[in-house]
């Protein structure tokens, strides 16, 4: 018996994928372990994205071009928004194995872009080993919202989104907000 097919069931998902200066909606194919096993596929550094919607950053909802595929480096994408947060993958693997979390809300930035979601972790929140260790650069987010600094026009509401966390600038967790006095 020949072996001329993959023994991997392959599906598309709808993806919006966020570049420093292009917003690409289109489908992404992965394998039963979804957008996270595909972005951080360590033996992969590029991607594509079928039938792909083109628009830039400043007039996101301005159509630039429109391509059967697009490909592009993994390094340089921001953000990867699903609809569902079924999308990212199996359970197992998206919480990194650990079956007891913490949820915690969380404001990101990066030069781009500004995300307010909240990221489910093992035990207590540990911004070096999130962002050095490991070997998964996409790291996920729900429920969350994604502005663009200089154009606030472009926000993405997302269940599920995949952050490249060798863009981010700074994390702060949103139970560490200063409250305002209120003076009478």
């Amino acid at each position: 018996m020949a072996m001329d097919t993959s023994p991997r069931t392959y599906r598309f998902l709808p993806a919006d994928i966020l570049t420093a200066g292009y917003r690409t909606v289109g489908k992404i194919m992965v394998t039963s372990h979804g957008a996270m096993g595909m972005l951080n596929d360590p033996t992969r550094s590029a991607m594509e994205v079928n039938d792909a919607r083109l628009a830039r950053l400043h007039m996101p909802t301005k159509l630039v071009d429109h391509f059967e595929l697009v490909r592009m480096m993994k390094k340089h994408v921001y953000a990867v928004c699903l609809s569902r947060r079924e999308d990212l993958g199996p359970q197992a693997l998206v919480r990194g194995g650990f079956s007891n979390v913490v949820e915690y809300p969380m404001r990101i930035t990066t030069q781009m872009f500004e995300i307010e979601g909240i990221m489910e972790l093992p035990g207590r929140f540990d911004f070096i080993s999130l962002i050095t260790e490991g070997t998964r650069d996409f790291l996920p987010i729900f429920n969350a919202t994604l502005t663009a600094i200089l154009i606030p026009n472009l926000r993405i509401e997302s269940a599920g989104m995949l952050l490249n966390r060798t863009q981010v600038d700074f994390i702060a967790l949103l139970n560490q907000r200063v409250k305002t006095e209120t003076h009478s």
